[in-house]
């Protein structure tokens, strides 16, 4: 949804003393009112647009605007808004509920902390414990997180480790997770947007097996307590420190539950001499690092044949055509890069791309010359099937403009194709899962909406001696 985009652009006018009328559709007349909430002016002024603007015909539009809308806009232009009361939370260290487990649960659930299943209470001695796992002091501010403007900090961070069931030596890699989370290049105040996207968080060096992270067969299901709990915790946070709650700031159609961690298998990694994920942000074999992408769902690729890439490829390559469709309406209809899927192979099909000679570059630069569509395919998404950004133009005139890449105006050719990225580094390739079986995974990317972002885990001094200690 843009209602917070709209709600921003609306408080910043009133800040400078214009006033301002948000139009926002029926749906979305809570989250606008939350929204405001988080920025501090809980009386910003919305007019209703009723129903949903793509559904009407002219007529009705008009009907709506003229009987509802209009008469919203110039109340609010004209007239004195109410006095904006907030409500105060409590203070970070409050204690807000003593009791047995059951009524602790209830009482979270009650108040909106909770994701719906049980919480470990957040009890002083249990936060202290994550606290020991680092070296920044409890008040340091990460930064504000949109939607609430709310900040995150070490203690708060160490609060929903708690909660998330995680364990204290979790906690650096639950900070690294805040600071990615809390970049403005990520785009945390597009979490609640409808396509219901989710984040998935893949780890990668020593710390995976520091902390016995799964990195083989079932690397994407629960059942291991470091993905699952880290990934639990991602969402919480969400929830409770950017201010993401469902039939609120969450607008997610149907959504998706939280992802686990997906571990990079860095045995299989050092075998076939290929980087790892996180050498694509500039970070070195052997860091520690969490990164953060935001996908609205994927696929099974299954049994992957051949005994050589040039076997292989086409069938990965019409996967990732196959799962790119709507992101390219949505946010990638100006084809301008910011689509960025993710292709997760076991490791058996690396090592088989590997013993031909094959870098993973070379992967990366076959799949974007081959995994391409018919012009005309493309601008059916844009044009035909959808009312975003494209005004009605060509791939080539929006070329020609600058709003698209080059490599859409080469040529005006309907059947030409043309890429689904506009760089072979746009395709995210990552090894893990069963390394017996020769099965893939295909992640399509949100756009704008959740843009990769990688941040280096900062282990604590004597790291090795506390995490003895620990276990």
């Amino acid at each position: 949804s843009c209602t917070p985009a709209v709600l921003r652009a609306s408080a910043a006018a009133e800040a400078a003393g214009v006033p301002s009328s948000s139009l926002v559709c029926d749906g979305f007349l809570g989250q606008g009112a939350t929204t405001a909430v988080g920025l501090g002016l809980p009386n910003l002024p919305m007019a209703k647009v009723p129903g949903h603007v793509d559904t009407q015909t002219d007529n009705e539009l008009r009907d709506n605007l003229t009987s509802v809308t209009v008469n919203a806009v110039i109340e609010n232009l004209t007239a004195a808004q109410p006095a904006a009361v907030m409500i105060p939370e409590p203070g970070p260290q409050d204690v807000v509920m003593e009791g047995s487990f059951d009524e602790i649960n209830r009482f979270f659930y009650e108040n909106g902390w909770s994701d719906g299943l049980p919480i470990v209470p957040p009890t002083r001695a249990k936060i202290e414990s994550f606290l020991a796992f680092t070296d920044l002091p409890t008040e340091h501010v990460i930064g504000k997180l949109l939607p609430d403007n709310r900040e995150a900090t070490v203690w708060n961070v160490a609060v929903n480790g708690v909660m998330a069931g995680c364990k204290p030596q979790y906690m650096p890699v639950l900070v690294a997770l805040a600071e990615a989370m809390a970049d403005p290049g990520y785009g945390v105040e597009h979490s609640g947007n409808t396509p219901g996207a989710e984040t998935l968080i893949t780890i990668n060096g020593p710390i995976i097996k520091d902390l016995e992270f799964n990195y083989e067969q079932g690397a994407l299901r629960d059942g291991f307590m470091a993905n699952t709990t880290v990934g639990r915790w991602w969402r919480l946070y969400l929830r409770n420190v950017a201010g993401f709650i469902l039939h609120q700031n969450d607008k997610g159609t149907f959504g998706n539950t939280w992802r686990v961690v997906l571990a990079e298998n860095e045995d299989a990694l050092a075998k076939i001499d290929w980087p790892p994920h996180s050498a694509d942000f500039g970070h070195a074999r052997g860091d520690n690092v969490v990164t953060i992408s935001r996908f609205t769902g994927g696929d099974v690729i299954a049994s992957v044949f051949g005994q050589k890439p040039e076997d292989m490829l086409p069938y990965l390559a019409d996967a990732l055509i196959s799962q790119s469709g709507w992101q390219l309406i949505f946010t990638v209809g100006m084809a301008d890069g910011s689509y960025t899927p993710m292709l997760v192979l076991s490791p058996i099909l690396a090592e088989t791309m590997a013993k031909a000679g094959w870098s993973k570059g070379d992967v990366r630069q076959w799949l974007f010359e081959n995994a391409r569509i018919p012009a005309w395919k493309f601008e059916q998404y844009i044009v035909e099937f959808t009312n975003f950004y494209s005004g009605g133009r060509s791939m080539f005139e929006l070329a020609q403009l600058g709003k698209a890449n080059e490599l859409y105006g080469v040529s005006k050719d309907p059947d030409r194709l043309v890429p689904l990225v506009c760089d072979p580094m746009d395709i995210q390739i990552v090894i893990s899962g069963d390394p017996g079986r020769t099965n893939a995974q295909v992640f399509s990317h949100n756009g704008i909406l959740g843009f990769p972002t990688a941040r280096a885990i900062r282990l604590p001094n004597d790291w090795k001696n506390k995490l003895t200690g620990a276990q």
